[in-house]
């Protein structure tokens, strides 16, 4: 060994520093959990836990709150109540005394109807107002307007032009449903590069076309978003007009359990709502990806 190699000092590691990028590598490689932790905790896993701990917690509150409170069924009284209403929900017994299945379908037709001719009408109208600058103009402080008002506050409207309450219940849901069709297809149509359609015009094409080669795939997942919305709208408000208009309807039912003083016909009314609703954005959501361009 040469004098100059018996001279050098080793210094201790630590007063080496690592560069900033080293340092943060080993940072997050001593953050990393073990091999043997990361295999007894997979992704799975954890996305299961995570629901599982937040119903446990709602049902351990609720049950909670059901004993501070003797008028409140229990999550136990109500399942009970729960299994007898869904044993025979398609009874009838008369015109206002009918099984929860009846109640929910007629709900459903008359949000379908309702929801329908406000698709209908709105998504063109959307597209239109999306696409001339005049139209935009002019119909901007209508919807302004017009957007906030509550929907039962529609429903004087429709008993008094329609003077039957089936009608006057589709009527709310109909122009509750519409805004966010339109709004939210205008602000897909108002977002596509403007060069596309200088290039169409260049090309002399028509309307038609450039609706339907560079308008509609550019506007479908804006389209989609104003759709899901005026359905969670359109399943909100028919609750509220079912129980004001009376007729067969989930909403009726929950007015009528309450007449009865049956709160845990009510409650389980409130879970089916949730999960009907759900089940519908659920719906809307695999119809998005169907026709989602990549």
């Amino acid at each position: 060994m040469s004098a100059v190699a018996k001279t050098i000092k080793r210094e201790p590691f630590e007063n080496y520093a690592p560069s900033p990028v080293r340092k943060a590598a080993l940072e997050a490689k001593a953050a990393e959990p073990p091999p043997y932790i990361r295999a007894r905790a997979p992704e799975w896993l954890s996305r299961v836990i995570g629901p599982v701990i937040g119903i446990a917690l709602f049902i351990g509150l609720w049950a909670l709150l059901a004993a501070s409170s003797p008028n409140l069924p229990g999550p136990a009284k109500t399942w009970v109540s729960a299994v007898q209403v869904f044993g025979d929900p398609f009874y009838r017994k008369g015109p206002n005394d009918q099984g929860i299945g009846w109640n929910v379908l007629n709900s459903l037709s008359r949000v379908g109807i309702g929801f329908g001719l406000a698709a209908l009408i709105g998504i063109p109208l959307g597209f239109m107002v999306g696409r001339f600058r005049f139209l935009s103009d002019m119909s901007a402080p209508i919807i302004s307007l017009l957007r906030p008002v509550s929907p039962l506050a529609w429903l004087p409207i429709g008993l008094l032009v329609f003077k039957a309450a089936n009608p006057a219940a589709i009527w709310v849901i109909f122009i509750s449903s519409i805004w966010p069709m339109i709004i939210n297809t205008a602000a897909g149509v108002r977002q596509v590069p403007q060069d596309y359609l200088n290039v169409a015009r260049v090309l002399n094409l028509s309307e038609w076309k450039v609706f339907t080669r560079i308008l509609f795939p550019a506007v479908l997942p804006y389209m989609m978003t104003g759709v899901r919305l005026a359905m969670g709208v359109a399943w909100l408000v028919i609750v509220a007009a079912e129980m004001l208009t009376g007729g067969v309807g989930i909403g009726f039912w929950v007015w009528d359990e309450w007449n009865n003083l049956n709160v845990e016909h009510i409650i389980i009314a409130i879970f089916t709502v949730g999960v009907i609703g759900l089940l519908l954005e659920q719906l809307l959501l695999l119809v998005a990806r169907r026709f989602e361009y990549e």
